[in-house]
């Protein structure tokens, strides 16, 4: 699959700037982040979900954070050990920053259980308080994979909570739960551009 990011070179941002994203196609929208357009832009709704401790995270969770949001499964062979470890690259990256903040969701929440996700987070070295798993409601986790963050890159084609859900993309969410960027998850240069992204996400008021 494609990867919408990865044509600057590492850790240089392409604009001073992020636009803001309102749907699947990631058309871009170039506004100024005070403005009454940008205000109304699409937002990740409210949701409620556990992660590997066994705690609440809500939208709440990462109020006034800059996070970056993926979807897994612990028991994943192919794609998830790669996105892993590039989210672990993004962990070191800002492990002193009480700003940016990470969010794995399980497409299998059925089978991953808080325990299974907290067996993962350990074998993996995630950090609880900077890198959330979360596990909950299945058409939650896929309504929100599918309708929110738009992480599927398969426009057009109607799916169902059946479907299983399964994308390598990271995408970025401002403070304001706006979406400000797509990544390529098994993309090194890609998420290199994540890192300068959310520096340059920083800058903003």
């Amino acid at each position: 699959m494609s990867c919408r990011d990865n044509s600057a070179s590492k850790k240089t941002s392409r604009v001073a700037a992020l636009p803001f994203y309102k749907e699947a196609t990631f058309t871009p929208h170039w506004l100024d982040v005070d403005s009454e357009e940008a205000d109304i832009m699409h937002r990740i709704p409210s949701f409620n979900l556990v992660n590997q401790l066994g705690q609440e995270v809500t939208e709440e969770t990462f109020k006034n954070k800059i996070y970056i949001a993926d979807f897994f499964f612990t028991t994943c062979p192919g794609i998830c050990p790669k996105m892993t470890a590039n989210m672990m690259v993004l962990q070191e990256e800002f492990l002193e920053d009480d700003d940016v903040l990470l969010l794995s969701h399980s497409v299998t929440p059925e089978t991953d259980s808080v325990s299974a996700l907290k067996r993962y987070a350990e074998t993996k070295g995630i950090i609880n308080s900077k890198w959330h798993l979360v596990t909950g409601d299945r058409k939650q986790i896929y309504d929100l994979g599918r309708q929110a963050y738009f992480a599927e890159e398969d426009l057009g084609i109607d799916k169902t909570e059946a479907d299983f859900l399964h994308t390598e993309n990271f995408v970025l969410i401002d403070k304001n739960r706006h979406i400000r960027g797509i990544y390529n998850g098994l993309n090194k240069t890609s998420v290199q551009q994540l890192i300068a992204d959310i520096k340059t996400l920083q800058k903003e008021n």
